[in-house]
């Protein structure tokens, strides 16, 4: 997921929500309702999925060999299960595989550090060592240059450090007010004064990080902490010719402190990565054929590709095992589709929506014909919110939906009415973008922001089984709902509030095509 969002409730929210919960307390009795509930449950295969894709394929980094493998391995999946699904190319991507990385302190004293090279990084040619020092100030070209002309064969220090590596909740539990309030400030003011030591050179941190490897550097280290125990939030390399590698907070501050009181940190890395060019990418597709309007679409949507630096457990391997066990589901309860079921496992969504924005740009016919598209992405917890992403008539529907679907799954549910359109937090952007019916399935957080979203704590003993699974047998009623619905899902567009920044109107998001190439 690239970012978490929230969003603007209507008051008419309350009224038609509270009408649905109304209708749920007598749910109207259905044989294939009922058939999923019981496949569902007695028979999930959720948390098995989630552990062979996220111990055993691990992170699906785009471009990278593991994406590729665990997309293999869904496509024969789904045919093991006798539903038709390929590998679909939608353009090329930089290739890179991770190897081992392994980073210590040698002097003043010895401790193998926490850290993680970053995606792209290049690694090293065997062992490097080097005397880790601070960028400075510098002061105009002449300064810089000057600084350039002593970083040959050094680990070069380009974050600012953190005063503390305790989360803000743990320092308001036990600390004084005047204590924490002098932290923040303290904090604000070193942060501040870094972001100016960078923006006096004229460079992003990132040019600046490709000037420090042109002048020989021999790593630059970096650390950008997540607000929480332990994580990191890990993205991808500044550099080209030599590894940038996070550290932990508790660790990166440690060399930046043995620097900044001149206590000779020398640092070692040996970072293993192999460039493999621009490589081939591919979304995953399953599809059940409609019987009877097999040209009108129930799309389950969610991206496969993540970050590195854990397991993509909650963004997004929950969201995939999601649309699997759902596909799974309807498979085994309602074989035969009113309307064509299609999954998309999108990749590059982390990159900018791309899988989902190229396949929405080379299916018109899809976007033509969409029913309902339910798209989950931000963590592993039960769902919690459903925008109506603006359109302005499809609230009956999702009403009648409620009242046959068990209170076990609805109940915690908020249906946000009219919503507003989501402009590019997931991949739903890609199709509410044309005025497509297209819907996240919002869940709830479990801190999802600080100690999973993009971090190397994302792993699967952060999944939660119970919310994973019912989150599965909700899309797949949602689906066979959707797919029976007498009529089709009307695309009337809400008129958009000023934005409270601008004062200007809001506009309906602009589609557009996913990016086909890295380079």
């Amino acid at each position: 997921m690239n970012a978490p969002r929230g969003a603007l409730i209507a008051l008419s929210s309350v009224l038609v929500s509270t009408a649905a919960l109304d209708a749920q307390q007598a749910p109207v009795p259905d044989s294939v309702i009922e058939a999923m509930w019981v496949e569902g449950t007695e028979g999930s295969r959720a948390e098995e999925l989630a552990q062979v894709l996220l111990d055993s394929l691990g992170p699906r980094l785009t471009g990278s060999p593991a994406s590729d493998r665990a997309s293999e391995w869904v496509v024969r999946t789904y045919r093991s299960w006798s539903i038709d699904a390929r590998r679909e190319r939608y353009g090329t991507w930089h290739g890179w595989r991770r190897g081992t990385t392994h980073v210590d302190l040698i002097q003043p004293r010895v401790r193998s550090l926490e850290a993680t090279m970053l995606a792209w990084s290049p690694g090293t040619s065997g062992p490097v060592e080097g005397p880790a020092v601070i960028f400075p100030g510098v002061s105009g070209e002449d300064g810089l240059a000057t600084f350039l002309g002593t970083v040959a064969g050094k680990m070069v220090l380009l974050s600012a450090p953190e005063p503390t590596c305790r989360p803000d909740d743990n320092w308001e539990e036990y600390a004084t007010p005047a204590s924490f309030e002098h932290m923040k400030e303290s904090r604000a003011a070193a942060r501040n004064a870094w972001t100016e030591r960078i923006r006096a050179t004229g460079l992003t941190s990132r040019e600046l990080a490709r000037k420090l490897e042109d002048a020989g550097a021999a790593a630059i280290l970096t650390s950008r902490w997540s607000r929480g125990w332990g994580v990191q939030k890990i993205f991808s390399s500044w550099t080209l010719k030599v590894p940038t590698l996070d550290l932990s907070c508790e660790d990166y501050g440690l060399v930046f402190r043995l620097a900044r009181h001149r206590q000779g940190p020398v640092v070692r890395v040996d970072a293993q990565a192999e460039d493999l060019g621009e490589v081939p990418v591919f979304n995953t597709i399953a599809e059940m054929r409609g019987t009877e309007l097999p040209d009108e679409y129930v799309v389950l949507s969610a991206h496969f590709d993540s970050w590195d630096g854990g397991s993509g457990a909650t963004d997004n391997g929950t969201g995939t095992i999601t649309m699997m066990e759902a596909m799974r589901i309807l498979h085994a309860t309602y074989p035969r589709p009113r309307r064509t079921i299609l999954v998309g496992h999108w990749n590059g969504e982390e990159q900018g929506l791309n899988g989902s924005r190229a396949f929405a740009h080379d299916h018109p016919e899809v976007v033509e014909g969409l029913q309902a598209l339910f798209n989950q992405d931000n963590g592993t917890g039960r769902v919690t919110r459903i925008s109506m992403q603006g359109l302005t008539e499809v609230a009956p529907h999702f009403a009648d939906w409620f009242a046959r679907i068990p209170t076990e799954l609805t109940q915690r549910i908020r249906l946000d009415i009219p919503g507003r359109p989501g402009g590019g937090g997931s991949d739903y952007a890609s199709f509410i973008c044309a005025g497509a019916p297209a819907f996240s399935l919002s869940s709830l957080s479990w801190d999802y922001g600080p100690y999973t979203w993009h971090t190397n704590r994302d792993t699967f003993d952060k999944i939660v089984p119970g919310d994973l699974r019912n989150n599965a047998i909700l899309t797949a009623m949602l689906a066979y709902l959707a797919s029976e619905d007498s009529t089709r899902l009307p695309r009337d567009r809400r008129v958009l509030p000023d934005n409270p920044r601008t004062g200007k109107q809001m506009v309906w998001p602009t589609c557009r095509d996913g990016a086909r190439r890295s380079r």
